[in-house]
């Protein structure tokens, strides 16, 4: 049986792969499970510095499982339990990406729809091919895309979030990164290697350093203003009595690289 998540991991960097393409790699029972775990794990591995998620196949990710859905309809309650424990399941994944203490990074190399639109808007950074598209179609089947629309609402701008969930249409990846979906988008054959060269500059940092960093810019980006100084201050202080601010900053002086401790 093929695994539908394959994981690598060179230099630091863990990659994870969708690998369920006959599903349009759908954000299954079992996908959410297999990415649960794999976040989890590398969470306790000090190997790990930055995680890529990416895909096989014709999308990247094309939300939730439909049939499994509809499947459930049968149950006594229409499905009432199950949509709940899944859409719990769901709302977890993606806090568990948003809370994570590595950077995660979404190579996007072809459509990315409903709940896999959300997991790109999810993930910390975001590199798309030029063959990517994105959209939150749930209104085109009944279904607004409202738990979707929490990570695409924190990411772009109010109009063009209820643009996307109101018309439901893909856009390109070039509208993409004009909103702020994305970073950037590059040329598809060219999609691994940037993605490999942002994750390689990153994972080159202080691991303790972007940990810290990656949870103060989540904890105080919905701060009012002077709440949010008051905390990124506290968080400055911390930070500056690290061994690895000591070390890069006394190597900056001495013009010489750091030689990182992780803390």
């Amino acid at each position: 049986m093929t695994d539908i998540l394959l994981r690598e991991r060179h230099q630091g960097i863990l990659r994870l792969t969708l690998n369920d393409p006959t599903t349009r790699n759908s954000l299954s029972e079992a996908m959410m499970a297999s990415l649960a775990i794999a976040l989890d794990e590398a969470r306790q591995d000090d190997e790990t510095r930055v995680i890529v998620i990416a895909a096989e196949g014709p999308a990247f990710c094309s939300g939730h499982n439909l049939k499994e859905i509809t499947a459930r309809r049968r149950d006594e309650d229409h499905g009432k339990a199950y949509f709940a424990k899944l859409m719990a399941h769901c709302s977890a994944l993606m806090q568990e990406i948003v809370h994570h203490p590595r950077p995660v990074i979404a190579e996007v190399n072809a459509p990315a729809s409903a709940a896999g639109c959300q997991l790109v808007a999810s993930c910390d950074l975001a590199l798309a091919s030029e063959q990517a598209r994105f959209a939150t179609p749930g209104v085109n089947i009944g279904l607004f895309c409202s738990t979707p629309m929490i990570a695409l609402s924190r990411n772009v701008s109010r109009k063009h979030a209820m643009e996307m969930l109101l018309t439901g249409e893909m856009i390109s990846a070039e509208e993409a990164e004009r909103i702020g979906l994305v970073n950037r988008v590059v040329a598809t054959q060219l999609l691994r290697a940037s993605v490999d060269d942002l994750a390689s500059r990153i994972a080159g940092k202080s691991k303790a350093v972007t940990k810290i960093g990656k949870e103060a810019f989540y904890r105080q980006i919905d701060m009012p203003l002077a709440d949010a100084y008051d905390y990124a201050a506290r968080v400055m202080v911390e930070n500056l009595l690290m061994q690895d601010a000591k070390e890069g900053i006394g190597a900056f002086v001495e013009k010489r690289a750091p030689d990182w401790k992780d803390r």
